[in-house]
């Protein structure tokens, strides 16, 4: 089931999200999540029109997909960027795609254009669940992140609306 997220949601999000910050290069922060910067960032989101969604099944949260404006500035005002994270447990089982379509089809109906996907080049199955689902890659920045020592490309992908 696909719903708005709400604040119970919190601590399971930051179980699945912080070992992926810890852990891998799929996101290029280092910084783990905390409880009260998600709640920011969902009344951010939320006071801006955006959604911010999570999938769950049996009580528990399985992924989050949510997204906001590509860049600062009213000329990007339909432009937007996103997020989805699953826990391990949903991979390879829909919930990805059920919740990007969701989350466009809000973006969509609240006058987005576009949506951006910034995926890490060395994220392949993020690439790929990007391309399936009909995005097409725009950008390579080079050497756009460091983490673990090392330098990573940040690959953008763009599907229009």
């Amino acid at each position: 089931m696909l719903r708005p997220v709400a604040e119970g949601d919190i601590p399971a999000i930051l179980a699945f999200w912080n070992p992926l910050i810890r852990e891998s290069t799929i996101t290029f922060s280092s910084e783990e999540r905390t409880a009260e910067g998600l709640a920011r960032m969902i009344a951010g989101r939320r006071a801006a029109g955006r959604a911010f969604l999570v999938a769950e099944e049996a009580g528990a949260v399985l992924g989050l997909a949510s997204y906001d404006q590509f860049r600062a500035g009213n000329g990007y005002a339909h432009c937007m960027e996103h997020t989805v994270i699953l826990s391990p447990a949903a991979r390879g089982r829909g919930v990805g795609r059920a919740l990007m379509a969701a989350l466009e089809d809000h973006a969509r109906a609240g006058g987005a254009h576009g949506m951006i996907a910034a995926v890490s080049a060395e994220n392949g199955a993020g690439l790929a669940f990007h391309r399936a689902i009909g995005y097409r890659q725009v950008g390579l920045v080079p050497q756009a992140g460091r983490k673990f020592g090392r330098w990573l490309d940040l690959v953008l992908l763009q599907k229009m609306l």
